[in-house]
């Protein structure tokens, strides 16, 4: 078992990344909280899988609440849901939530967490690969609206973030495959070595989640509000939430639209004068695990969408660009350019 520090501005994050971690939830939260109850979130996909192994090691109350699966559900009415559940349950800012399942509980769990109550500590654990090397650590939470992705949202850092490799023994190949797009993404973005595990990515998936989480530990530390340097890790997802919008988050899972949206910004690289033309090698190790490289949808909806996303600064939007695999470059690029970029892709 390999151990992290997120050191945030008000607590750290303790991440715990290790093959059994699951059954160990209660002994890990007792290091960290006293809590006089527990309420698990989780979707009606996890639930059968690991909310009876969780539950049953607390020797405090435990409530639960299970979402429906999936993307569109991520909404405000499923966060007052989970409010309604938390006071039903008697729980007070004492006493612990846990997130149990991949991203989009995750981000809403974070959210109920952070508003509820104005603070209500949590532990995230996340049960797929997308959540287990990205969204679960570094404290974002947030919910969509129907202008745009995680529009509403808060900074709230977990306190405990348990990361157990073999739940994804138990992930459907499209869903695994889908956080590959984001392993892929901490590459380019900040360790190319991590791209020579990819072709054999499944004998290699715990070394890769430690290696991604341990990048983003160090990328949040530095800038945890996105403001600087965190804006790294949104290499691919400017045309791809704006992917994801426009196929009504049903189309397009979020690795699938990253997985587009790095293409596209490769190409913007190149447009901007990047040393090497990285595109081919990317399509290769993207289509190698089964993703998606073309961007399907009209042009000039891509960029109406993506006007609407959190990276536009006025006349500006921040973009991602890689130039040499393993480094990344924030560019303020005028939207007029910008439009006239993604128009001729």
């Amino acid at each position: 078992m390999k151990k992290l520090t997120l050191n945030g501005t008000h607590t750290p994050s303790e991440i715990y990344i290790g093959r059994g971690v699951l059954d160990t939830v209660q002994a890990r939260c007792a290091e960290v909280f006293s809590p006089s109850r527990v309420h698990i979130v989780t979707d009606s996909n996890v639930a059968p899988l690991y909310l009876a192994r969780v539950q049953a090691q607390f020797d405090v109350p435990v409530s639960v609440t299970i979402i429906p699966a999936g993307e569109e559900h991520k909404r405000l009415s499923t966060v007052e849901q989970i409010y309604h559940d938390l006071l039903t349950a008697g729980m007070t800012r004492k006493d612990l939530i846990i997130a149990l399942g991949g991203g989009v509980t995750g981000d809403l769990t974070g959210f109920a967490a952070a508003t509820f109550l104005r603070g209500v500590s949590l532990c995230q654990i996340p049960t797929t690969l997308l959540a287990q090397v990205d969204s679960s650590v570094g404290g974002k939470t947030g919910v969509d609206l129907p202008e745009g992705k995680n529009l509403v949202g808060a900074f709230y850092q977990p306190r405990l973030v348990l990361i157990d490799p073999d739940v994804l023994d138990t992930l459907p190949d499209p869903t695994l495959i889908d956080g590959m797009a984001e392993v892929i993404k901490y590459g380019y973005i900040a360790d190319a070595s991590i791209l020579e595990l990819v072709p054999d990515y499944r004998s290699h998936l715990e070394a890769l989640i430690y290696a991604c989480v341990k990048i983003k530990c160090e990328v949040v530390s530095q800038d945890e509000h996105d403001t600087g340097l965190r804006m790294i890790l949104n290499f691919g997802h400017t045309i791809g939430h704006a992917a994801e919008k426009l196929g009504n988050y049903i189309d397009l899972t979020h690795g699938q639209a990253v997985a587009i949206g790095m293409v596209a910004a490769m190409k913007l690289s190149n447009a901007m004068g990047a040393p090497t033309d990285l595109v081919p090698a990317l399509i290769t190790q993207l289509e190698q695990v089964g993703l998606p490289t073309e961007l399907t949808y009209d042009r000039e909806r891509i960029f109406q969408t993506l006007l609407s996303d959190k990276k536009k600064f006025g006349a500006t939007v921040n973009f991602i660009l890689v130039r040499t695999a393993g480094t990344a470059e924030i560019v303020p690029i005028e939207a007029e350019t910008l439009h006239t970029f993604i128009l001729d892709l």
